[in-house]
């Protein structure tokens, strides 16, 4: 297949787990020989800066109040939404696709979904964030023409605009459509949970199918420790976020300071107030935690490491990959069942569970975990063979090159209704 894919950000220029998964997948898929055109934003690349060459990469959407670039006014945003949706179909015309592979879109113009719409090609969605669910209806172009609770001012220039025909001329290049106006025909979530989610926000999704992201066994990849080896170093990955029940962790850690025989290292970075705060909790509770960072490479042998994982989030996780990673190297795992959660865990089987934001019940799951050795090794084997069985790199891929498959097979073009239909 010709494959064209659609994403805010790629790699090396990237912020989490949704982008690698990108990349991931589209490597993969040209290693299956099929032709994948990757059409991202220019984030990470310099103000007048030399666009590295890539070899079927294009660096050329513009983004829009998201990761540090400014919000603009209708003006300046009425260019940016015109070059967008230009790139986007000379890019079509250019490459011609059979289907576009639609990941984050994020901070990304809204309206290159109508531009799909209208040309007809076969759209497949893979959704593993909430950015329909809390951010397409407040994307600022479509949202700035549809709003009908909008300023005195904005609803006359919005006047002005449509009679002198202003608007009919400026959505042939941004389309201008309401949401309601927009279809996912073919959509996937990374879990039931995030499905679930985005439909109760009040979009057509509930045919969504489920393709869970993968995980790189041959990377990540190790022997359960034995029962006879103590658990004594403790790991958190993730973003040093409130969100993320850093807090929570360390407030455990601090009711069994004198039980707990071993340490706690936190992977990751944050905003400087956040772990300002948690470094002076630290040192007010004499907690034996030290805060470290290493790059994506290094993160199997960080597993390896250390014990066992702390997953302690407490926002609706659309999957939460670490906890799988820590799991294929062979890690027990200890989890709250936010988001995708529920479904993925197994209490006491493949890892030990408790709700989010318990700090006691965190700190009685960490002794459980410390005393009982054959619990550490039982949690360690199930918790790797679900990962190599369910969520294999490999398994994963044909999941998504089947889907994209049947995507061409079955599309039924639906062209959005004008922007004046009731």
């Amino acid at each position: 297949m010709r494959i064209l894919v659609l994403s805010n950000l790629y790699p090396p220029h990237y912020i989490g787990g949704y982008e690698l998964a990108c990349a991931t997948v589209t490597n993969a898929l040209r290693a299956r020989s099929h032709v994948v055109h990757v059409l991202t934003s220019d984030h990470g690349i310099k103000p007048g800066g030399q666009v590295p060459a890539e070899n079927g990469v294009e660096r050329r959407l513009r983004i829009h109040g998201f990761f540090g670039h400014p919000w603009l006014g209708i003006g300046p945003l009425r260019a940016l939404e015109f070059h967008n949706n230009d790139v986007l179909r000379e890019t079509l015309r250019r490459f011609k696709p059979e289907v576009c592979h639609v990941y984050n879109l994020g901070g990304i113009s809204k309206s290159l979904t109508m531009t799909l719409q209208r040309e007809g090609l076969p759209v497949a969605y893979w959704i593993m964030d909430h950015w329909i669910a809390r951010s397409l209806a407040a994307d600022v172009w479509l949202d700035w023409w549809n709003r009908r609770a909008s300023s005195v001012a904005q609803r006359g220039l919005r006047a002005v605009w449509t009679l002198a025909g202003c608007r009919r001329r400026w959505d042939g290049r941004a389309p201008t459509n309401p949401l309601r106006h927009l279809r996912f025909q073919r959509i996937v979530f990374c879990s039931r949970s995030l499905r679930e989610f985005t439909a109760a926000k009040g979009y057509d999704v509930a045919h969504g199918d489920v393709i869970y992201p993968s995980v790189n066994i041959a990377r990540f990849c190790g022997e359960p420790s034995p029962s006879s080896n103590p658990m004594r170093r403790l790991l958190y990955a993730g973003r040093l976020t409130e969100d993320k029940g850093v807090m929570t962790t360390l407030r455990a850690l601090a009711r069994i300071r004198d039980r707990f025989r071993g340490t706690l290292r936190l992977c990751g970075d944050g905003e400087a107030d956040y772990r300002a705060k948690l470094e002076a909790f630290i040192r007010e509770q004499r907690l034996a935690v030290e805060i470290f960072s290493a790059p994506p490479e290094q993160m199997p042998q960080v597993y390896r490491d250390h014990d066992a994982l702390l997953f302690p989030s407490e926002w609706p996780e659309p999957f939460g990959l670490t906890r799988f990673e820590a799991m294929a190297c062979g890690r027990p795992v200890i989890s709250t069942t936010t988001g995708a959660g529920e479904e993925t865990l197994r209490e006491g089987d493949n890892a030990l569970t408790y709700a989010a934001g318990d700090a006691d019940a965190l700190s009685l799951a960490i002794l459980r975990l410390q005393d009982d050795a054959e619990l550490r090794v039982r949690l360690a084997r199930n918790g790797q063979e679900d990962v190599r069985r369910r969520y294999a790199e490999p398994i994963i891929v044909s999941q998504v090159e089947n889907y994209l498959r049947e995507t061409v097979a079955n599309w039924k073009p639906a062209p959005p209704s004008d922007y004046t239909a009731p």
